[in-house]
């Protein structure tokens, strides 16, 4: 995880990123972010099997918005199984906000909820990782946090850090002095003050889809993890929550 302020050669403003963008909170606030700092954004969803694809349908309509070229990759995960966001014979949990581990030290194998989905950021990122090169990007952005999120491994410092290293060490850019970076921008912020940020830059959650069980219209149950922490965000930052509940 490199320091975005670090000196560079380049000024960010003529440089290219790469955003994950799934049409949750945590990915547009980061869409944005990418979008105030460098000179073009593509966005890169997945279509991997999970539960409702209304959170596409929000990250086309918010990619097109914001005026990002946007890709949509088609990947089967939920052959695998292993997670109640692929799986339909599994249960997705309601949320308790007292649960939530504040520091990823905290972490230990019955804090990891059945919506883990099984190396997800790892397989996302080695795509994103791939149109990084395609469209000439040194900054892969992710919307990861160890602050406010659900207990998953895959969202800590050391795996973005391990990731960096391996995108420099496994790819033409990296090996001829293109340096690739994973920002993570939403890492040490709260949900609260995620959300703020995302004001600052002229979010609108209202498009926005977080809920592991929205409906077909993109309505949020109100209850799973997702929602869980999304409407204890609004209330700390003081904001009014403009999600459609069902």
């Amino acid at each position: 995880m490199t320091d975005i302020n670090a000196p560079s050669n380049t000024p960010l403003k003529q440089q290219n990123a790469v955003v994950l963008l799934s049409g949750g909170l945590d990915s547009v606030t980061c869409l944005y972010w990418a979008k105030d700092r460098f000179a073009n954004v593509t966005a890169v969803s997945f279509d991997y099997g999970q539960r409702h694809n209304s959170e596409l349908i929000s990250a086309k309509a918010i990619a097109e918005h914001a005026g990002v070229s946007h890709r949509i990759i088609d990947i089967d995960i939920a052959q695998l199984g292993g997670s109640s966001l692929t799986d339909h014979s599994m249960s997705v949990p309601d949320g308790d906000a007292n649960k939530f581990p504040s520091h990823t030290d905290d972490i230990d194998n019955d804090a990891i909820p059945n919506t883990y989905v099984p190396a997800r950021n790892t397989i996302f990122l080695s795509y994103a990782l791939a149109v990084a090169e395609v469209t000439q990007a040194n900054h892969i952005v992710i919307g990861v946090s160890s602050v406010d999120y659900s207990g998953y491994p895959d969202c800590r410092p050391e795996f973005i850090e391990a990731f960096e290293r391996l995108a420099n060490l496994a790819t033409k850019a990296g090996v001829t002095g293109h340096h690739l970076h994973v920002q993570t921008p939403l890492q040490t912020l709260s949900k609260a003050q995620t959300i703020e940020l995302g004001i600052s830059l002229g979010v609108d959650y209202s498009q926005t889809i977080s809920c592991y069980k929205a409906d077909d219209k993109g309505r949020a149950c109100g209850v799973c993890d997702s929602c869980t922490l999304r409407k204890q965000g609004f209330k700390e930052a003081g904001i009014a929550d403009p999600t459609r509940y069902q």
